[in-house]
């Protein structure tokens, strides 16, 4: 066993890498990583981890979205649920497969419908201009703590329905699960230490009582009702849109400013063109990868590009990389809102594609819009700093400037 999972024999023909895909210098910088691991192949095999690598595009996709033979329900993360208790309920959308994944997932999706969203749409644009406004009247200001976090940990926890929300123990949330699905290192263990703070408080904030009756989590309790699924389900449902929910979206607002500041081209060209904002969003996702690994298992003896995998086999799902796979996108280095990636890996495919994206899409849709119509220029007013995490590629720090049109 090697951190909760199988040790496995190299497969024939695939190169040993002794790298460190966790390494705070490789997460905080890992575009030379990506371009190596691409250049080895298929796959690499990574000793430290025993994991099979893949950062190709053609790969990783067939593994990503293969839940048949590269199951979710065995972690993905680095334990196989399999072979040792996970240090949490496991999440009954993002850590099962079918049957049971269709069962849940339906109940959040029917929640997080198009039309539930649509209805919100004129709240979140409202809140997005009245927050661009106060951050002109600043001029410059750190975007990661008051935009990328605020913006979302305002709307998102209202949309659910919850009663109280606080930002920093939100984002804390965020951070202690997505360094949980890495290995047992530095990073997981610090954020670890928030659990008897955080875990408690979102726990409570997922009870029926505490939501109020007009949000995504009175939806889904609903469901419990009926009998689709229990009152236990539903509060682990509703926990799940708050540990996926609100993270990712703050790392995606956050990079999509980083993007637009360091492409004064392509702001112009949001600007000049305010329904771009959607391909703005899909090519940040691209282009910056919030979440840039995922891991799955294999489930049975299996082969991909002439590889044979073992069953037991944790596979290393670098989105980051494959995203950014020359083959599949040209030019795929340079940020472009007119390239229209639709068929980026950054939201999941097939089954277990990220159930929120809708709402993601909203809420960037809505943020990306106002900075169109209000801001004319978005310039850097310092040193941008990226936080090491074990799955998402996020800015800790990102000082900039907006000057009015």
């Amino acid at each position: 066993m090697i951190d909760g999972h199988k040790a496995i024999v190299v497969p024939a023909g695939v190169p040993v890498w002794d790298v460190d895909p966790y390494d705070p210098a490789v997460l905080t910088n890992p575009l030379d990583y990506y371009a190596e691991l691409r250049s080895k192949g298929p796959f690499a095999y990574i000793p430290g981890y025993s994991v099979l690598a893949c950062g190709r595009y053609e790969e990783t996709r067939e593994v990503f979205s293969d839940w048949e033979r590269f199951v979710s329900s065995r972690g993905v993360g680095h334990q196989d649920f399999s072979l040792e208790e996970p240090w949490r309920p496991p999440s009954i959308v993002l850590e099962v497969d079918p049957p049971y994944h269709t069962k849940t997932r339906a109940v959040i999706e029917r929640a997080l419908s198009p039309r539930a969203v649509r209805n919100l749409r004129e709240a979140f644009r409202t809140d997005a201009e009245k927050l661009i406004d106060e951050l002109l009247e600043k001029g410059t200001f750190e975007a990661v703590e008051e935009l990328a976090e605020t913006y979302p940990t305002t709307v998102f926890p209202s949309a659910v329905g919850l009663q109280e929300s606080d930002r920093r123990r939100l984002v804390d949330y965020g951070d202690m699960v997505f360094n949980a699905i890495g290995p047992d290192n530095e990073l997981r263990r610090n954020a670890m230490v928030k659990g008897p703070d955080v875990v408690p408080w979102i726990m409570e904030q997922c009870q029926r009582e505490r939501l109020n009756p007009d949000g995504f989590g009175a939806a889904i309790y609903a469901a419990s009702d009926t009998g689709e699924i229990t009152a236990e389900e539903a509060g682990l449902l509703v926990r799940s849109l708050l540990s996926a929910g609100v993270d990712t979206t703050v790392t995606v607002i956050g990079s999509a400013l980083w993007c637009l500041a360091n492409n004064p081209a392509q702001f112009r060209r949001l600007r000049d063109d305010p329904s771009l904002a959607t391909w703005a969003f899909e090519e940040t996702l691209r282009f910056t990868s919030p979440i840039h690994t995922f891991l799955r298992t294999a489930n049975l003896d299996t082969e991909v590009s002439g590889v044979k995998i073992e069953e037991g086999t944790k596979m290393l799902c670098v989105l980051g990389s494959a995203n950014l796979d020359e083959d599949h996108w040209p030019q795929a280095d340079r940020f472009d809102i007119d390239r229209k990636p639709s068929d980026h890996l950054a939201l999941g495919v097939g089954i277990h594609g990220c159930v929120g994206q809708n709402v993601a899409r909203a809420e960037t849709d809505a943020i990306l819009t106002a900075i169109a119509n209000k801001v004319g220029s978005i310039e850097l007013a310092g040193e941008p700093v990226w936080r090491p995490n074990n799955s998402v590629h996020t800015l800790d720090r990102l000082p900039v400037t907006f000057r009015g049109r």
